[in-house]
């Protein structure tokens, strides 16, 4: 197994949660990371070998096999086209890019360089939802009637509470549905292995103005100011969004996505109805799935490896019994981008690639279409 050298670009929340990860795998070296905020520091915090304020300086000099980049997406593409044009692999945090133009040509340049890519939509490494996709594939479920769900978080609850994410030029013009709700779409597509056809979407802004800190807050801190240490911005980006779909062999599907629901931190819910049973998913029991019967008991099926399909088996760290979350999808998700990069095949299709991404824009703009119109818009 040769070994491989990593860099990270962006220490906030997430990239620390990267670094985490690769260190797990055993094969990958984190050898510096790159951050125009006290890199150096940073890099002497987290024990990594080297800090750098120039991302681009880390990307000449230190011979990487990959990169992951965990910046502000109105970022992601300069850095990851710096980093293709090296011939370096690249993971990329979503959402994508701020435009689709920018994800087709960073889709493209994948492609003819033939790099090994990876947008982080982590959640499809959690083993049941290996289950349900293998379950769906092997005709376990049948014909697919509907798909519906939710993804629901808190942490903008407040018209106090503050992060980039609020700012269209620098998060893009879609806010609940391109940070959390391209989740729950890029895994149901995923799973039940039917693209959306159609769809109409509804917007909600709930805080018309929010209170902007006028010092810095990091996302998820908690961190509480005084009235003086605010100013007034409006709010162009939904704080909820719920959308229909139909997808390609006619199933409907439907999910309300909130970052404005209280005691809600991270839950994701997936419910496929097919013509044998029904499966759902819930991420805040993640290591649980329900299979549902019209005419015997219905299951609560555990992450055991001994009982589940091989493709959930190929995402399971640890015996049944002991609990795997968040971080362990992160490291699942990995190895499986390392070992392509080690074969030399950029197959993708296990996690999401480059391709991917440009869907996952794709379905953005056609989202903010919709709710724009209030009205079906064709994919």
């Amino acid at each position: 197994m040769k070994k491989m050298r990593a860099g990270i670009i962006g220490i906030g929340f997430i990239g620390q949660a990267h670094i985490e990860a690769l260190r797990r795998l055993g094969n990958v070296e984190v050898v510096a990371l790159a951050d125009e905020d006290g890199a150096k520091e940073k890099a002497e915090r987290l024990f990594v070998p080297k800090g750098y304020e120039d991302y681009k300086e880390m990307l000449h000099k230190e011979n990487l096999d990959a990169v992951h980049i965990c910046t502000p997406n109105f970022l992601h593409y300069e850095m990851a086209k710096e980093a293709m044009e090296r011939g370096i692999h690249v993971v990329l945090e979503k959402p994508f890019t701020v435009s689709l133009e920018e994800a087709r040509a960073l889709a493209k340049m994948a492609k003819d360089k033939n790099l090994v890519t990876c947008v982080n939509h982590t959640l499809r490494m959690f083993p049941q939802v290996k289950e349900m996709k293998a379950l769906v594939e092997k005709g376990d479920v049948g014909d697919i009637f509907a798909v519906h769900g939710c993804y629901l978080q808190d942490w903008l609850f407040y018209d106090t509470d503050w992060s980039w994410r609020l700012e269209p030029s620098v998060s893009g013009k879609t806010r609940a549905f391109s940070d959390i709700g391209s989740h729950w779409i890029d895994m149901v597509e995923n799973i039940i292995g039917e693209r959306a056809v159609e769809l109409i979407a509804e917007f909600d802004i709930v805080h018309k103005t929010r209170k902007k800190p006028l010092k810095e807050v990091e996302t998820f801190s908690g961190v509480s100011l005084k009235p003086e240490d605010y100013e007034e911005k409006k709010i162009e980006t939904e704080d909820w969004c719920s959308i229909l779909f139909r997808f390609e062999k006619g199933a409907v599907g439907s999910v309300n996505v909130s970052q404005v629901t209280a005691g809600r931190k991270n839950q994701q819910i997936i419910e496929i109805s097919g013509s044998k049973c029904s499966l759902k998913w819930d991420s805040e029991d993640s290591n649980e799935l329900f299979i549902g019967r019209r005419d015997a008991f219905n299951q609560k099926v555990t992450k055991e490896p001994s009982l589940v399909e091989k493709e959930a088996k190929e995402v399971i760290g640890y015996p049944g019994g002991h609990v795997e979350g968040f971080p362990d999808t992160f490291k699942m998700q990995f190895k499986k981008f390392y070992k392509q990069i080690e074969e030399g095949i950029p197959k993708g299709g296990d996690f999401a690639t480059f391709s991917d991404g440009e869907r996952e824009m794709y379905l953005n703009e056609k989202v903010y279409e919709s709710a724009q119109k209030r009205a079906w818009v064709k994919l």
